[in-house]
């Protein structure tokens, strides 16, 4: 029996405690060389990523908030959407009290359909007066032509008529004529005289029917006048009509695209101005990251180059993002207070300049404000 052992207790036994302490030892120390050469790789990564790649954090979500507003003013009846709506292009999101726009509308419409019925009226008047002062002109004008043609049949007769009398008179005056001979030529002479003026008669009251007929056929002009001063009147009707259909339609609100309400300002009931925001929207498929870079690093960024950007709210989502526009002013240039350094004392800070980079949206997860990390690959 060994002393140096208490009875009873095998030898085995007696050493296992000091064999699992040394493999705690060596576990402990491989442990740690793993876990060193994982800090010293992490730390020679993120070194090298120093020296090859700049980073932003002043970073973040952007889209274009539109806000909408009224053109008139009026008292809000409805409001159909709710913050976070997700709303599609020409949907009415809020409507004004629109009666007293609707009834604008129904008078100048009624005043459209009478000068229409006046101008139907009149081109039915300037038709019939056509029609009926056209006839009678070409029957007037046929009657002067046929009173000219017997006038001047008359007058020829009338001359004969003066050639046989002085014929008839010369040979009474010599004897070798009658006196029955005589009396027949005066008395021819005397009835072409009368015919000459019953024709001429004639002829000037076929005359003056005529120019009654062209004085009626004038009312066409007056009535052609009328029609001009009808048209003038619609023209500014529906200029009238016009307006009052885009007072009616711009009561009520609509969707500009499809995109997302953000904020709503107004409840039904309020009674709104012209110019008053009533709401605030985006388009979440629009979205961009807007990041200040500092002037020293910007020159690593162009238009189209390529950057890496991380999302803040979620771990691991890696973005492709595309450099859109570099600022071409500083951000301090924008601000409301310039400093101006009055004392003469001046710190020099690096100043930064907006850039803007395209990212794809990520079924929705991308919205404005959040908080990004732009990396950008150092090259020569």
């Amino acid at each position: 029996m060994d002393i140096g052992q208490p009875s009873g207790i095998p030898a085995e036994t007696a050493a296992r405690p000091a064999r699992m302490r040394v493999m705690r030892r060596i576990v402990g120390r491989a442990v740690a060389v793993v876990v060193g050469g994982a800090m010293l790789v992490a730390a020679g990564s993120w070194l090298m990523k120093q020296f090859t790649h700049i980073h932003v954090d002043d970073a973040r979500i952007a889209a274009d908030m539109v806000v909408l507003s009224s053109r008139m003013p009026g008292w809000v009846t409805e409001v159909n959407v709710a913050e976070g709506d997700s709303v599609t292009r020409g949907t009415v999101i809020i409507t004004i009290d629109q009666r007293i726009a609707a009834l604008d509308l129904r008078n100048v419409e009624a005043q459209l359909a009478g000068v229409a019925a006046r101008r139907a009226e009149t081109e039915a008047r300037l038709l019939m007066i056509d029609h009926q002062t056209s006839s009678q002109e070409q029957a007037q004008r046929a009657r002067v032509e046929a009173a000219e043609a017997a006038l001047a049949g008359a007058e020829a007769q009338f001359e004969l008529a003066q050639a046989d009398f002085a014929r008839a008179q010369e040979l009474v005056t010599t004897g070798a004529g009658t006196r029955a001979r005589f009396d027949q030529s005066r008395a021819a002479l005397d009835s072409g005289r009368q015919a000459v003026l019953a024709r001429r008669a004639d002829l000037a009251n076929a005359r003056a029917t005529l120019a009654e007929v062209i004085a009626a056929r004038e009312q066409l002009n007056v009535l052609r006048r009328q029609l001009d001063t009808l048209s003038a009147e619609q023209a500014s009707l529906t200029a009238q009509r016009e307006r009052a259909a885009l007072d009616l339609a711009d009561r009520r609100i609509v969707m500009p695209f499809n995109g997302r309400v953000d904020r709503v300002f107004v409840d039904p009931g309020e009674y709104v101005t012209p110019g008053q925001r009533l709401l605030m929207v985006h388009d979440p498929d629009a979205v961009r990251v807007d990041a200040n870079v500092k002037e020293t690093d910007i020159r690593y960024f162009r238009p189209g180059g390529r950057v890496r950007v991380t999302v803040d709210a979620y771990p691991g989502l890696v973005l492709d993002g595309t450099v859109d526009r570099i600022g071409q002013a500083a951000t301090s240039e924008f601000a409301l207070l310039p400093n101006p350094n009055p004392s003469g004392n001046f710190t020099k800070i690096s100043q930064r300049l907006p850039v803007r980079i395209r990212v794809p949206q990520q079924e929705g997860r991308l919205r404005p404000g959040m908080m990004v990390e732009v990396e950008a690959a150092i090259r020569d």
